[in-house]
């Protein structure tokens, strides 16, 4: 038989369906491969017994000829964001160690409602702050991925990179992750999967630990387009609990999908050629075009002027945001408390966010309250809330002459760990192609188009109009068909 582990989601469900393999042989076959990864340190908790009942009640479903549910047997990787009842959840932080959640968020509980199954919990950035996944306090996720004769450990990503890791080295089918400037896409780049971010306020924001309310969207990380596009459906939705959620019914992206461009027309933005962009960034950017081209779709050039001011007004807007969120963290109510001997109530507070924030977390926090402070906080926050007006602006005005937007996801191939840690600003740079999007609320995708010179995967990106997540699956399709991307990382785990 096939080894089980190697099957997407698409894969997975067809096979049980038809009586292939059983659900509990699928979900026991992960189950022993994450028991035996732990030298990537992608999973914080492992929940194998949640993966088998959800495997057992698709076979007996199967045997009572009952119609299976849409993910009826297929196991996913949970990001350690997502509340789980009954389950620990810490969004990768000392300061909720130990805390376990007497509920379930809601894009967790649509996908148990789906017939998945929880192989576990993964590690991220702290709070989701991090392009590399080196501030979990609970250690660093290490990519699949090595560079030829070089043993460096290299980053997954950030702040999804527990998931990316996950499902590179088929660890998972698929996962769920979050972006909030990049979080899914940049890690997907990172480790050769897709991953796609939908429109804000596709995927309820309930239950999911808030890093800033503004930015933050779940989304899918999978194997390929088709698997990002089931896993979405089973995601998304209207929640009357989240007031951002979007009163809509959720297409049937899977069934529409269709790498058939003849009619469309694709923008490349031009400001997207930065300083300094490596060559082999600007060739698979080309490529791409290529690509798409050969899909039917017709390239046109278009222009977001403000595209340079994004990533100073995100990283205004976000710590902002983060720094009225994480203000419950305290001490007082659940998580860690550090409360020395004769200390007062303030002694309190500032001991235990001392301990039990990361120094990432930390410097987002005093970023934060200081634009957003009374001498401060018309000639910061109100200023970048401006030019994030202005970039969703341009994006209005782009696509009045194309349907979807092509773009590098990274600037660079994964790098090694440690190698911009001691550098926040190069570390933010990571996000520069990603974070215009987050911004302009839109759909975007990273699709893996194919390798650098060390064989490490490179990511292209298609920006969508709101709403538009076909058109952005069906793009993303018509890359992957062409790039026929099938490189995975040779197992040293």
């Amino acid at each position: 038989m096939t080894d089980l582990t190697t099957l997407g989601i698409a894969a997975i469900r067809d096979g049980v369906r038809d009586g292939q393999f059983k659900a509990r042989e699928v979900a026991e076959a992960f189950n022993a491969k994450v028991a035996g990864a732990d030298a990537l340190n992608a999973f914080l908790v492992k929940t194998p017994e949640h993966a088998l009942a959800a495997a057992d009640a698709a076979d007996a479903a199967r045997a009572a000829g009952e119609t299976l549910k849409p993910l009826a047997g297929v196991p996913i990787g949970m990001k350690d964001l997502f509340a789980t009842n009954g389950v620990a959840t810490t969004a990768a932080s000392k300061i909720l160690e130990g805390f376990v959640p007497p509920y379930e968020s809601t894009v967790s509980q649509n996908l148990w409602n789906a017939g998945a199954g929880m192989l576990g919990k993964l590690n991220l950035d702290q709070f989701a702050m991090g392009s590399s996944n080196e501030t979990s306090a609970f250690g660093n996720v290490i990519s699949p991925w090595r560079r030829p004769n070089d043993t460096a450990p290299l980053a997954p990503g950030g702040s999804s990179g527990g998931s990316s890791t996950a499902v590179a080295a088929g660890l998972a089918p698929g996962a769920t992750g979050t972006d909030t400037g990049g979080s899914i896409r940049q890690p997907a780049a990172f480790t050769g999967i897709s991953g796609i971010k939908p429109t804000y306020g596709r995927c309820s924001r309930w239950g999911t630990i808030a890093f800033a309310s503004s930015l933050d969207q779940a989304g899918p990380m999978a194997r390929d387009v088709r698997d990002c596009a089931i896993m979405l459906e089973a995601m998304a939705g209207f929640d009357v609990k989240d007031a951002t959620s979007l009163k809509l019914d959720v297409p049937n992206w899977e069934a529409a999908l269709s790498a058939d461009l003849k009619g469309k027309k694709v923008g490349v933005p031009k400001e997207y050629r930065v300083d300094g962009m490596p060559a082999e960034i600007e060739a698979l950017w080309q490529q791409g075009i290529d690509w798409l081209r050969d899909a039917g779709a017709e390239i046109v050039e278009v222009s977001l002027p403000h595209t340079k001011y994004a990533l100073p007004a995100y990283y205004i807007i976000a710590p902002a945001e983060a720094s009225s969120n994480l203000a419950r963290y305290d001490g007082v109510r659940y998580g860690l408390r550090d409360l020395p001997e004769g200390a007062g109530l303030q002694d309190m507070y500032a001991a235990t966010r001392a301990a039990g924030f990361g120094d990432e977390v930390k410097r987002r926090i005093l970023i934060g309250t200081y634009v957003l402070s009374a001498g401060f906080y018309d000639a910061y926050y109100t200023q970048a809330q401006k030019v994030r007006t202005l970039i969703a602006r341009d994006f209005e005005r782009a696509f009045e002459s194309c349907d979807v937007l092509l773009t590098p996801t990274a600037p660079s191939a994964a790098f090694a760990l440690g190698e911009k840690q001691a550098d926040p600003l190069a570390m933010y740079l990571n996000d520069v192609f990603t974070v215009p999007a987050s911004l302009a609320g839109l759909p975007a995708m990273s699709v893996p188009g194919g390798l650098d010179k060390d064989g490490l995967p490179l990511g292209l990106q298609i920006i969508g109009k709101a709403l538009d997540e076909q058109g952005v699956l069906n793009a993303g399709l018509a890359l992957e068909q062409r790039a026929g991307f099938t490189a995975r990382p040779q197992a040293w785990w």
